[in-house]
């Protein structure tokens, strides 16, 4: 079992910033991907970025990817998402997730590929 717990949530104005951070726990050897996804109200689940922990080769939606970064610690196995340049649109709960299936590259953007999830932090942007 592999346990992942966010933080870092919070209330920010537009054009703010937000640094969010998951932190990996248990059987962790089988980490093959990490990613963060977000579900706003009304709205599903989707896809915000997500890295292959074994070539840090990194993947993002197009809506983000010129202001969120992540990065990571791989003794820690931590991921961190620097969100800047915030919008009332980024307003969502945020779910870190970690998937146990090798990829050869990229990793996956697909929910369904992802074993284990965290419980969400909540972030809100106002206008």
């Amino acid at each position: 079992q592999v346990q992942l717990v966010e933080s870092g949530g919070g209330l920010v104005q537009t054009g703010g910033s937000l640094r969010l951070s998951c932190a990996a726990s248990g059987r962790t050897l089988s980490m093959k991907s990490m990613g963060w996804f977000r579900q706003a109200p009304g709205k599903e689940r989707e896809f915000v970025a997500a890295i292959n922990w074994s070539n840090g080769v990194t993947a993002y939606d197009d809506s983000v990817k010129d202001r969120f970064t992540m990065s990571r610690d791989m003794m820690k196995r931590t991921l961190d998402l620097q969100m800047d340049g915030l919008k009332p649109d980024d307003t969502a709960v945020y779910y870190c997730a970690l998937g146990t299936t090798p990829r050869p590259l990229t990793p996956s953007r697909q929910q369904a590929r992802y074993d284990y999830w965290g419980q969400g932090t909540q972030v809100t942007v106002s206008s």
